[in-house]
């Protein structure tokens, strides 16, 4: 399968991290808001600690909303320094970015890039699937329900009513996010043909062309 260029446009190294931007050139700016994102774990930066070595580690969780927002100058200093640092991208916080990164197929390009800097014991021991599902509780954090705690059995219906609304919520999100990503990965490839029909076209009419 051929690669999108346009999608290529959205990866830079800035400051020697991985950072996934919206296609709109104009936003990529050192102050430009992020969040940083595991993509092989499938989480998302919350802080920092340092282990007995005295080496940074990045923690995270797998939900976005427990995600912090970093600048982009910051990210890539964490990302930069972490004793692990070819599994991070820093994700702007862009809706066009955001739709592209993970409806778009820019979560599994980053995989594959980054997989090449990376020991393949390494990416074995963390990958998770980027199944619906699974990028469904990333977003949504919809396994909140599994750490819940006990109730009694008369609990038990208000409670799956609570999580079929939710499942209800959720894949219909995921159904909206799937759509952006494709009208926003057609629309890219559509305009990326006209390019090449006007670059045609403008080298038939160019002066000094050879008239039959």
């Amino acid at each position: 399968m051929p690669i999108n260029t346009r999608m290529e446009s959205c990866l830079a190294e800035e400051r020697g991290a991985m950072v996934f931007w919206s296609p709109d050139v104009q936003q990529r700016k050192p102050g430009s808001k992020v969040q940083i994102i595991d993509v092989f774990s499938l989480q998302v930066v919350t802080g920092y600690t340092r282990d007995p070595q005295g080496r940074l580690l990045l923690e995270s969780q797998p939900s976005v909303a427990a995600g912090r927002n970093w600048s982009l100058a910051k990210a890539a200093q964490l990302m930069r320094n972490d004793a692990r640092p070819h599994r991070w991208v820093a994700l702007q916080l862009n809706k066009q970015a955001w739709g592209l990164f993970w409806a778009g197929g820019g979560l599994q390009r980053c995989r594959e890039l980054l997989s090449q800097k990376v020991p393949a014991s390494d990416i074995s021991s963390a990958l998770v699937a980027a199944t619906p599902e699974a990028l469904l509780r990333l977003v949504l954090d919809l396994g909140a329900d599994q750490s819940s705690p006990i109730r009694s059995p008369a609990a038990k219906p208000a409670k799956d009513q609570h999580k079929g609304a939710w499942r209800i919520i959720a894949w219909t999100s995921l159904a909206w996010l799937t759509a952006l990503g494709m009208t926003i990965a057609g629309f890219l490839t559509a305009l990326e043909r006209q390019d090449r029909k006007l670059e045609l076209l403008l080298e038939r009419t160019a002066p000094g062309s050879v008239m039959r």
